[in-house]
């Protein structure tokens, strides 16, 4: 695939934030999204290494933007929220947003969308509308839908065997994007979790679990309803 870069954001330290689209003009998009919690740099390596696998397949005509990094400061210097102290999971204008907090790694932020680099996000949603977002992510795998995304994460599930969950109406996530996609753009998310990495489990090895399932996505028909 042929992509372009994106006009790119900016985080709180200045840093830019990249997004590639995919050449051709689409009507709607879908996302690939990783690296919202700095911390989580498993996340990062897997959109990386697909990206490159994308980019070396020609054949392939899918409408993505791709934004390997989101919170690119927190990923610097490794920690979950960005230099604001902000975990952008939680900073979203959603109706669950709430000011309060337990623990200030799940910091919501000062109002709802008070980060540049949930702004930045909003604004390519604003310019390039999605019809699909998959959120990566990593700590215990899990693929969470919440929206008509069930076959997608169903297609993964039978080959990295990753359980599959449902995002519940009183899950403890205020101000998430899961919730966004929904309430504002009526669009389904996965998000996608996969696991950290151990002293028996590399970077390498959490792609090459992975690898055939997103490869496998991208090459079937599983997409087609996003891609009209």
């Amino acid at each position: 695939m042929n992509f372009i870069k994106l006009k790119s954001g900016t985080s709180v330290e200045g840093d830019e934030i990249v997004a590639y689209k995919a050449e051709k003009k689409y009507s709607k998009y879908i996302y690939l999204i990783a690296g919202m919690h700095g911390d989580e740099v498993e996340s990062v390596y897997l959109l990386n290494h697909l990206l490159e696998y994308l980019k070396e397949n020609e054949d392939l005509d899918l409408p993505l933007i791709i934004i390997p990094i989101l919170n690119i400061d927190g990923h610097r210097i490794g920690t979950r929220t960005n230099s604001h102290g902000v975990d952008l999971n939680h900073n979203y204008p959603t109706a669950d947003w709430s000011a309060n907090f337990t623990d200030k790694k799940y910091h919501p932020g000062a109002a709802p969308l008070s980060e540049p680099e949930n702004k930045y996000l909003i604004k390519l949603f604003a310019k390039y509308s999605p019809k699909l977002v998959i959120n990566f992510h990593s700590q215990k795998p899990v693929l969470r839908y919440n929206g008509n995304c069930y076959k997608i994460a169903d297609f993964i599930s039978e080959f990295n065997s990753y359980p599959i969950s449902i995002l519940s109406e009183d899950h403890d996530n205020p101000g998430s994007l899961e919730s966004l996609c929904l309430e504002k753009y009526d669009v389904p998310i996965l998000t996608y979790t996969c696991p950290i990495i151990t002293e028996k489990r590399s970077l390498k090895d959490i792609w090459e679990e992975n690898e055939e399932a997103l490869t496998n996505m991208l090459q079937s028909t599983i997409l087609e309803d996003f891609t009209k």
